[in-house]
């Protein structure tokens, strides 16, 4: 069952910094757009099955309603949109092995699919005809970067990780540009124990960018070669298989935040933080807040911080001014607040802070530090990135 880690009714800031291009922590309502177009003939059964989802989706926690609507030029062309109180009990649900098992039935009769996801910024109510009057989105809306961040997480076996990473960092890179409006900025392929991070940034549309990426040759070559150390089996032949590994695989970036500075000798690193179960979207929220409140902080090495989650699953990826080993572990780790790393700690899977830690105490931090790094595999940028 789907928990919401952060209830609805908890305060959630609306204030917008200019630093922050993208967030799902703001308070907003979020709208949810799904295109849909379903085969021909297959009409009933797609009601039907929406039915099903629709009559439990009411159950969720932060679900407001649900709209579904047939063009009235294309009676193939479906559009479902739903509101939610905020992004997180949203992300939440649609991350969920319920869903995945939920949504199943609808691939054998819908041909394509496309999900969008608005915060809501304004709001326009008819009072006369009884509509309740508008709720406030966010106060200013952000002022994005032009680039799209999202990644990709798998497990290996244990044991085939350095096969995995030679495979994984000798492919050839694919032809960064999609089309005429797309384009793949940068890559970053990283292990932790024996979990795969693929980050990727792109210009453009994202969904196009990924299919662009999993047709191309030496990618797909690629997959084939890392199949046989897969902990999940999975068949990218086979469309069902692929579509399920990747719904499973998706990991979002909840938040990123600039310090404004660009560096070309910036290092890019990333940063595991395995949540207890049902804490992994407060582990991200807390992380971002302190992101945030640090981003104006000049003698910060960390120049840009993205978080991505989902489920217990969390990732942090920064790119660093300077040597690592050399900067304020409790800055790298993100707690440049002494009175939050308990907070963080007991989020994290393996236990609270030992008794008396503070972000002076800069041996325990190291050692967290130490095990939170990821191994880097590969980093790409294309040209003019």
């Amino acid at each position: 069952m789907t928990t919401m880690s952060t209830p609805a009714s908890d305060p959630l800031t609306r204030q917008v910094s200019h630093q922050v291009s993208q967030s799902v922590f703001d308070g907003s309502r979020l709208r949810v757009v799904l295109l849909v177009e379903v085969y021909d003939g297959a009409q009933q059964q797609f009601l039907e099955t929406y039915e099903q989802l629709r009559s439990h989706v009411e159950s969720v926690p932060g679900h407001i309603s649900e709209q579904l609507c047939q063009s009235i030029e294309n009676p193939s062309q479906w559009l479902i949109t739903s509101e939610w109180e905020s992004a997180p009990p949203f992300l939440s649900w649609v991350s969920s092995e319920e869903h995945v098992r939920m949504v199943k039935p609808l691939h054998s009769c819908v041909r394509d699919t496309r999900s969008l996801r608005f915060h809501v910024v304004r709001e326009t109510s008819n009072p006369a005809a009884g509509a309740e009057s508008a709720r406030g989105g966010l106060q200013t809306p952000r002022i994005g970067d032009g680039v799209i961040r999202h990644a990709l997480t798998f497990t290996v076996r244990p044991g085939s990780e350095d096969v995995v990473a030679k495979i994984l960092a000798d492919y050839a890179s694919p032809e960064p540009q999609v089309d005429d409006t797309t384009r793949l900025c940068r890559t970053s392929l990283f292990l932790h124990g024996n979990r795969v991070v693929r980050a990727i940034e792109v210009r453009g549309d994202l969904l196009a960018a990924l299919r662009h990426v999993a047709e191309q040759p030496e990618v797909r070559a690629v997959e084939e070669a890392i199949n046989p150390y897969l902990e999940q089996d999975r068949d990218l032949g086979d469309p069902e298989s692929a579509r399920v590994f990747y719904t499973r695989a998706a990991l979002p970036a909840v938040h990123h935040v600039t310090a404004g500075e660009r560096d070309p000798a910036a290092q890019r690193h990333a940063l595991s933080y395995p949540a207890r179960p049902g804490c992994g979207m407060r582990l991200a929220q807390l992380l971002a807040e302190r992101d945030e409140a640090a981003a104006d902080d000049p003698r910060s090495a960390v120049l840009c911080s993205t978080i991505f989650q989902r489920d217990d699953v969390v990732v942090r990826l920064i790119d660093v001014r300077g040597d690592l080993v050399a900067a304020d572990p409790a800055v790298i780790l993100g707690l440049p607040d002494a009175g939050r790393v308990t907070e963080l700690t007991t989020l994290l899977d393996g236990g609270a802070a030992p008794a008396g830690t503070s972000a002076a105490e800069g041996g325990d931090l190291a050692r967290a530090l130490a095990g939170a790094r990821m191994e880097p595999v590969t980093d790409r940028r294309s040209p003019d990135a």
